[in-house]
């Protein structure tokens, strides 16, 4: 039997229709318990240096996102001593492969594509956890 996380993600996404369907499919595995969600990376920025917020176990962000994409948003969390040890993820529906040199410079665990089928994203938590599990 595998063990059972107990995880808090925080998604940056901009789409709203993206970002319900992302919630749902971390909402609904078991493995995570709390699901934030941030429409940029502003606002993830906000979230994560606010001093009330416990600290999420994994990030998540889209990259094409209004006032802060989620490279700079990346940038600055990386190095930031009290978070560059969380995962960090990215998802995006094209793979740039200046933004993927970027992300794996950065040390980001993955880039995954977004999918287009709800099949497909439910998949993404999966990965996820086996990236953080090896």
């Amino acid at each position: 039997m595998p063990q059972k996380y107990n995880l808090h993600i925080i998604i940056a996404e901009d789409d709203m229709d993206d970002a319900d369907v992302i919630t749902e499919t971390f909402t609904n595995n078991p493995n995570f318990s709390k699901v934030s969600l941030v429409a940029n990376g502003e606002e993830l920025l906000t979230y994560l240096k606010n001093p009330s917020n416990e600290n999420p176990d994994v990030i998540l962000t889209d990259i094409n996102m209004p006032i802060i994409d989620g490279i700079e948003a990346l940038q600055e969390i990386l190095n930031t001593n009290e978070l560059k040890n969380i995962p960090c993820f990215v998802y995006s529906t094209s793979i740039n492969p200046s933004y993927k040199e970027k992300c794996d410079d950065l040390g980001v665990k993955a880039y995954l594509i977004k999918p287009y089928s709800f099949e497909a994203f439910a998949e993404i938590p999966k990965t996820i956890l086996s990236i953080i599990e090896a």
